[in-house]
Order: C-alpha cells, then sequence, then structure tokens
C-alpha cells in the first residue's frame, strides 16, 4: 500500500526541516547532558531527574520519527503555480460568513500543517474540502459539528 502523500506549503516544509534540526541537535545534546548528570546522582531507581530526562528523550526520538515519515511522504505545493481562479491547497481565501455576518480568512494548506488558530485550515477539513475548486463569487454550504455554514467567496490570493 503506497503511504499518504502529506501536502505542505514550502513554509511548512522550511519549518518542519528547522523543528527536525533543533531536535537532532540542540536538543538531543541537552538531554542527553541532562541525564549524564542525573546518572552522577547515584541510585537510578528513586530518581525524577533521570526518569524526566529518559521521559523527554523518548518524546524527542518519537518527534523526529513522526517527522521523518511526514518529510519522506512530503509533496510540496509551489504556491507560485497555484491556480488563483479556483480555491486550492496553498492559497489564502477571503469569505463572507453568511451565519456571523463577517469576513473572515483563511490559508488552505495540507492536513500537516493545519492549525486554526492561525487561519490555517486542511483541505481534507469539512469547510475545505467543500471550498476545494471554488471560484470567485460561489457559494458553499458545509456541514459542521455546529449546523451548516454558509460562506461566500470573496477573493483567492497566493499564501
Amino acid at each position: 500500500m503506497e503511504a499518504k502523500k502529506n501536502l505542505l506549503t514550502y513554509t511548512g516544509l522550511k519549518a518542519l526541516e528547522d523543528e527536525i534540526h533543533e531536535l537532532k541537535v540542540v536538543k538531543r545534546k541537552e538531554v542527553a547532558q541532562k541525564i549524564k548528570e542525573a546518572r552522577e546522582q547515584g541510585d537510578l531507581s528513586e530518581n525524577a531527574e533521570y526518569d524526566a530526562a529518559k521521559d523527554e528523550q523518548r518524546d524527542i526520538e518519537a518527534r523526529i520519527e513522526e517527522i521523518e515519515k511526514i518529510l519522506k511522504n512530503a509533496e510540496v505545493v509551489v504556491e507560485d503555480d497555484v491556480d488563483l481562479d479556483k480555491i486550492n491547497v496553498g492559497c489564502t481565501v477571503k469569505l463572507y460568513d453568511e451565519e456571523f455576518e463577517e469576513e473572515i480568512e483563511y490559508q488552505i494548506v495540507g492536513s500537516t500543517e493545519a492549525n486554526s488558530l492561525q487561519g490555517k485550515i486542511s483541505n481534507e477539513s469539512p469547510v475545505g474540502k467543500a471550498l476545494m475548486g471554488a471560484k470567485v463569487g460561489d457559494e458553499i454550504s458545509v456541514e459542521t459539528q455546529l449546523g451548516i455554514s454558509s460562506y461566500k467567496v470573496l477573493g483567492i490570493t497566493r499564501s
């Protein structure tokens, strides 16, 4: 079975590369030093610092493995190649939320980069799926956990 492609913008790719570099170069050394210092304190069976350092080491290695899997199957969306006639991954879309009568802006990204607090929604989310392929002027209705939301596409720009 072929692994699912992880769609990433260039910014998202760079952020993951920076994070994995930080984890491998800086964090690994820091936690190794913590483990060394905890070992020097003697009995490891009741050493909370040692246990905490080992837990941190396990978390770091798990995150490194997770990022490596993402990067292995990454497909970078080149924002300059994004067709601005319709909504696609890598574009920013301005919408009019008809329920709340306000304008909102979302960046459409792959699921790996999604962060609703930063206005980045996944192309796989209910709203993201409904927006994919829509054009300026289109009206979209989406069934969400809160009910049906309606939006009008006001503009599409590069991220």
